[in-house]
């Protein structure tokens, strides 16, 4: 197997930069670059040279002897001045050794699943974290690295490994392959406590809203005000905003944490009947489109037409012309502020009870695939009276949760998730 090496802190400049290294030959890296190996676990000083022995860089080097390490292999780190022209130099010596090159991106993460160090629930966290943008996307991604569901899978695999031992040994000493009904109703019970807990396990809330933002859409006929209350939530001008109607044609997404809360807004054309153009035709499709797919719609239109369970928001309150609500669940001005810290503090206030939170599994829709499929098979395993049927969906919902782990994977699974990795991870 190569050697892989890459820069894994910070893009430079920067005060320190560290290079990891992890392979075989990563002691050898180090004899070559510094003449010596340190202690294990022991960062020590040294002047590092290429091969014609000109100096490179003074810093420290660390060797971490396999398999008790990040990726289940001898791993080296060299911690540099965090100029680029000392880490190209580096970087540039490391790939003139022999059985060393550079690491594909998520290739270290890569190696510590392939080497057990961790599953691949744990793995979707750490990616997770490492796109982290606002604190509660911070505390679910650390929890999952930190292996809060694979332990869950784990307890729910070894009370499912239970029951197939058991069905296992009723076909082995039983003459018939139907279970008696004293068995049947144990074993029913035992598997639908199991089913249960899968189904409360799904019925919490999804990942998707905290890693891609509670999704906001404003909605309304033109110049209601819709690409003034975006700007003013984003606190920039991402949209385009003048008097004239239709100034907004498709669609516009944004990122934006308010209060510690990620959200994803989204402005788009405004609704009405007698399009322009083909272009603003299709872009009120979209926006059609836009409004079913939100978690959330604030409705700046005549009260009473929006879509079912929007927010009716009296918006351009600061206009003497503006159309009143009597029942608006907001009154607000984005040019004036009046009324937008309250719309914010609602805002954060409904996505934090509808995201996940801390403690919850927060199942992306992989693992949720997953468990539908494991819950699916343990519902059936619970209806059925021949033992070899009852062992088969047992079965079947045991290769779910292995799946889930990792311990049985596709190329392209993995291929899809380290490829969200930087190259030193």
């Amino acid at each position: 197997m190569d050697t892989i090496f890459a820069l894994s802190s910070g893009a430079p400049p920067a005060g320190i930069a560290v290079i990891r290294i992890s392979g075989p030959q990563s002691s050898s890296a180090l004899q070559a670059l510094a003449g010596r190996v340190p202690p294990p676990r022991r960062a020590s000083r040294a002047w590092l040279k290429d091969a014609d022995g000109t100096a490179l860089d003074d810093g420290l080097i660390l060797f971490f002897p396999g398999p008790a390490t990040a990726t289940g292999e001898d791993l080296a780190e060299l911690h540099l001045h965090g100029g680029r022209a000392v880490v190209q130099a580096v970087e540039q010596a490391l790939g003139t050794l022999p059985g060393l090159r550079r690491a594909q991106a998520g290739e270290f993460t890569r190696r510590a699943f392939a080497n057990g160090r961790i599953d691949l629930a744990e793995a979707e966290g750490l990616a997770d974290l490492l796109s982290a943008e606002t604190e509660l996307q911070r505390r679910l991604a650390l929890a999952n690295a930190g292996g809060v569901l694979s332990r869950k899978v784990e307890a729910w695999r070894e009370r499912l490994l239970g029951l197939s031992a058991w069905v296992e040994a009723l076909l082995d000493f039983d003459d018939e392959d139907d279970v008696d009904s004293a068995d049947a109703a144990k074993l029913a019970g035992e598997v639908s406590g199991l089913s249960d807990d899968l189904r409360a396990a799904l019925a919490a809330p999804a990942a998707e809203p905290m890693r891609e933002g509670f999704r906001v859409a404003l909605a309304g006929p033109p110049n209601a005000g819709k690409s003034t209350l975006f700007n003013a939530l984003l606190e920039s001008e991402a949209a385009i905003v003048a008097p004239q109607a239709g100034t907004t044609r498709d669609v516009l997404l944004r990122p934006v944490a308010i209060g510690g809360v990620p959200f994803s807004l989204v402005d788009m054309a405004g609704l009405h009947d007698r399009a322009d153009d083909a272009i603003e035709t299709a872009g009120i499709v979209r926006a059609g489109d836009e409004i079913a797919r939100a978690d959330l719609v604030l409705w700046l239109g005549p009260e009473g037409q929006g879509p079912d369970g929007v927010w009716e928001i009296a918006a351009q309150i600061d206009r003497p012309d503006h159309p009143g609500k009597t029942n608006a669940r907001h009154r607000i001005s984005a040019m004036t502020g009046a009324g937008m810290d309250e719309l914010r503090r609602d805002l954060v206030d409904h996505a934090r009870a509808l995201l996940p939170k801390p403690g919850d599994l927060a199942l992306n829709r992989r693992q949720r695939d997953l468990l539908t499929l494991a819950m699916r098979d343990l519902e059936a395993a619970s209806k059925q009276t021949d033992l070899l049927m009852l062992a088969e969906h047992l079965r079947q919902a045991r290769v779910a949760f292995d799946a889930l782990l990792g311990r049985t994977s596709t190329e392209d699974v993995l291929d899809t998730l380290f490829g969200r990795f930087c190259i030193g991870k």
